[in-house]
């Protein structure tokens, strides 16, 4: 479903779907995620019964599990007007899978399609879904950054023009084009797991040239990926620089 198709979440409730990976991993994503959209003027709420989107049992082929973990998150979000998350991977779960998981319950494919429809990543929602393309900040301290566009959001939402569109605007921040920018980072999820060779060896080349980009930092959407990034980094006794976009702009916003 494209943007023009979508109901506009202008001036509308956002209920934060935080991610079971940002709540456990990296809470204070969660917290930038709000204070820009507090900043933005958007009023925030969070569900408290929010677990995971099901990702997981699902990329695994455990679909009747995936299904009971999605009928939890349609209990949990059925009163959202809109939902947005800082993740391009689990807003592509709800909003590509979870029409197709209900599709033998007309009822709840009927609630998964809606909540399919006001799903956004954090990216996208501000600039494709709000129209707001500045946020008028400014970093502390002058900084180079290169993007990684995670496999999902990319791949699957088109996820791109808005993140860079944002840093773009964002003083005291130059982001710097390179060829890595949409090259897997070896993650994957369960694949990591399941292929722990194949996953280290991307992991390495995609290592390789954000050492040789010499950018300050590494901006990405997903946590997942950046915490694959910087563990492989830290490993190389290199200090960890992938950051969330979220991070980097709630930095910028609490300079002005």
């Amino acid at each position: 479903m494209n943007v023009q198709q979508r109901p506009s979440p202008k001036g509308k409730r956002v209920s934060l779907f935080v991610t079971c990976m940002v709540d456990m991993l990296s809470p204070q994503t969660g917290l930038s995620v709000v204070d820009v959209l507090e900043h933005l003027g958007v009023t925030v709420d969070f569900p408290a019964g929010q677990t995971c989107c099901g990702q997981p049992a699902f990329n695994s082929g455990y679909r009747d599990e995936a299904r009971q973990v999605a009928h939890h998150f349609i209990e949990v979000f059925r009163q959202a007007e809109v939902i947005v998350t800082p993740s391009g991977s689990c807003a592509a779960m709800v909003r590509h899978e979870y029409p197709a998981l209900f599709a033998n319950d007309p009822t709840l494919k009927a609630e998964a399609e809606r909540l399919a429809s006001i799903t956004w990543e954090f990216s996208e929602f501000i600039v494709d879904g709000l129209g707001i393309t500045d946020l008028h900040a400014r970093l502390p301290q002058a900084q180079t950054a290169v993007c990684h566009h995670a496999c999902h959001g990319l791949r699957l939402l088109g996820l791109k023009d808005a993140a860079e569109t944002l840093l773009d605007n964002t003083e005291n921040l130059t982001r710097e084009e390179w060829d890595n920018g949409e090259i897997c980072c070896g993650f994957g999820g369960l694949f990591a797991v399941k292929m722990a060779d194949v996953s280290g060896a991307m992991l390495h080349k995609k290592l390789e040239h954000i050492t040789a980009s010499g950018a300050d930092c590494v901006v990405t959407g997903d946590i997942s990926c950046l915490m694959h990034m910087n563990g492989g980094l830290q490993k190389q006794g290199q200090q960890p620089r992938v950051r969330h976009i979220a991070d980097v702009l709630a930095d910028a916003i609490r300079d002005k």
